[in-house]
């Protein structure tokens, strides 16, 4: 890793204490945690919303919008917004952490609500295609430029090529939001490596969420131009095990570091840091630097340069690792 900031992460829900889902996040909460995250040398984050009823969502946008137009050091660190939800698979295991009271099927005018909320800002949005009746959301949001990422979903090898047809570019921390038991072969996880060519993947590196050998597998196999690494990240990152929350939820830290919900069924997040991931792929996953690099830094930014003006592509500096 380096002292100037070269990472760069698309999905942080909260960090170092600091719940981004929370109603009443506050201005030196916001700050605090971006302090944090240039400390773990992070340049940049999208800050994320994941599912809850729509009027909540849009307020926590709107407040995440509002404080960065007043710090100088949220702005530079919160360079867009991810959506994670509402629009998912609420089958138990595809929606995961997603309340699947709150789950909704796609709706334009639901989506639109939340992109004025945010004033700008969103620059990714996770859905379920096969909850997105005539792909027409897809369409929506390639048209305006933001990501299209599935995740938390279910689709046919054939609704998801349709949907990459459409304008969706990703896939959101594959081998994650899915049932623990699936089929050995006909599962989602090799339907979208089949798909490898015309997707980004992302995965959550920290050998919890992913054994690190199925990792390497993932990784060797979708290609270092073709995969990114994401934190997941909840306000728990960087603090020791106990009881923390992402929005409405109370989420359980173990001694292993893994984020559960309450009764310990699945995962919540993550408590990952760059730093922990770098190291986690250079040692057990035995990447090397420059394949770390690409999937930390470079990668990222290249997906977020693509929608957004301003992003920058590349950093005057060398990567050094820690």
């Amino acid at each position: 890793m380096s002292d100037q900031y070269l990472c760069v992460d698309l999905q942080v829900n909260g960090y170092a204490g600091v719940d981004f889902n929370r109603d009443d996040v506050s201005a030196e909460a916001l700050h605090h945690a971006c302090v944090r995250l240039r400390e773990d040398g992070v340049a940049g984050i999208l800050a994320t919303i994941i599912t809850d009823e729509l009027p909540r969502m849009t307020a926590r946008l709107a407040r995440i919008a509002a404080l960065r137009r007043q710090d100088a050091l949220v702005g530079d660190v919160v360079w867009g917004a991810h959506v994670e939800g509402p629009f998912l698979n609420e089958t138990p295991g595809f929606c995961g952490a997603h309340p699947a009271h709150a789950i909704r099927p796609a709706d334009i005018g639901d989506m639109d609500r939340l992109l004025d909320a945010a004033d700008g800002l969103v620059r990714m949005v996770t859905l379920a295609p096969e909850r997105d009746s005539g792909l027409k959301l897809v369409r929506h949001l390639a048209d305006r430029k933001i990501l299209v990422s599935a995740g938390h979903c279910d689709p046919s090898l054939n609704q998801l090529r349709a949907a990459i047809d459409a304008g969706l570019s990703m896939f959101t921390h594959l081998g994650n939001g899915c049932p623990v038991t699936l089929h050995r072969h006909d599962n989602i996880i090799q339907r979208a490596l089949s798909l490898r060519d015309r997707l980004t993947l992302s995965f959550v590196a920290d050998g919890l969420h992913v054994p690190a050998p199925a990792l390497g597998n993932y990784l060797r196999l979708a290609g270092f131009e073709r995969s990114i690494v994401v934190t997941d990240a909840i306000s728990a990152a960087r603090l020791e095990p106990g009881r923390y929350t992402l929005g409405a939820q109370t989420v359980e830290i173990g001694p292993d570091g893994a984020s559960r919900s309450a009764d310990g069924s699945h995962f919540v997040g993550s408590t990952a840091t760059m730093p922990r991931m770098a190291a986690l792929l250079r040692g057990e996953v035995g990447l090397s630097e420059d394949e770390v690099r690409r999937l930390l830094s470079d990668n990222p930014r290249r997906l977020l340069a693509s929608v957004a003006i301003g992003i920058p592509t590349s950093v005057n500096s060398r990567w050094e690792s820690r």
